[in-house]
């Protein structure tokens, strides 16, 4: 690869769109064919030399191409072009996209209506601190943070252990489809709106629209990844 014949490549990029800007710039690439399967991409340093961004923002490209399948990483090796062609099921750590749309919505839709039942004022005021800072939050990486421990803490406020502890073991891929999704769909804002209605319906204690709102966030965010994936 050959970063001067990159259309953004050596031009540097504002933080908050410079991850989109790098995994569209490859994206583009490896669709076109400069960047060819098996080729092996240029170091993290390298390219973030190349594309005038912090080592962060190149890393979180390439985990945005990893988990469309386009890309994989072996350790020793270094990150190979492995299809010109988005998969047809994300990868995501542990789990995969597919794995995530099938249990979600049995675990999250009853926690966020339990959560609504059993919130506390003490919870309320979390939620609210954690729905406010994502609001105000213009750092990707650190958004995605806020928005699983949104998830997170919604499990924890629902008061039963075992939709806590099955969110808290997913809680890294959850991480990675929240990031896939704001770098390739740019979800952020709409996904903003969709936990203030959460974060509202459980707050006034009204636990079937807590289910509703979360409900549809769940299927906002399956419509997103397969508007992505073509499914």
């Amino acid at each position: 690869m050959n970063l001067s014949d990159s259309r953004t490549a050596g031009q540097p990029v504002e933080r908050f769109s410079a991850a989109e800007a790098v995994f569209k710039d490859l994206l583009a690439q490896i669709r076109e064919g400069r960047l060819a399967v098996g080729e092996k991409l240029p170091s993290e340093a390298a390219l973030a030399q190349g594309y005038g961004v912090s080592r962060s923002v190149i890393r979180e490209s390439l985990r945005s191409c990893a988990a469309l399948g386009l890309t994989v990483s072996r350790t020793g090796k270094g990150t190979f072009v492995v299809s010109q062609r988005v998969a047809e099921d994300l990868a995501l750590g542990a789990y995969s996209a597919r794995d995530l749309h099938e249990a979600r919505p049995h675990i999250e839709v009853p926690a966020a209506g339990l959560a609504a039942r059993r919130r506390t004022e003490e919870d309320v005021r979390f939620l609210q601190d954690v729905v406010a800072a994502m609001a105000a939050e213009d750092d990707p990486q650190a958004w995605v943070e806020l928005d699983t421990s949104f998830h997170a803490a919604v499990a924890r406020i629902s008061h039963n252990r075992v939709f806590e502890k099955v969110i808290a073991d997913i809680r890294e891929a959850l991480f990675h489809q929240s990031e896939t999704l704001n770098v390739v769909a740019a979800r952020q804002k709409r996904s903003d709106e969709e936990h203030l209605r959460i974060f509202h319906a459980i707050r006034d204690g009204a636990a079937d629209e807590a289910e509703a709102a979360m409900q549809d966030h769940l299927a906002a965010v399956r419509g997103a990844l397969g508007a992505i994936t073509g499914e």
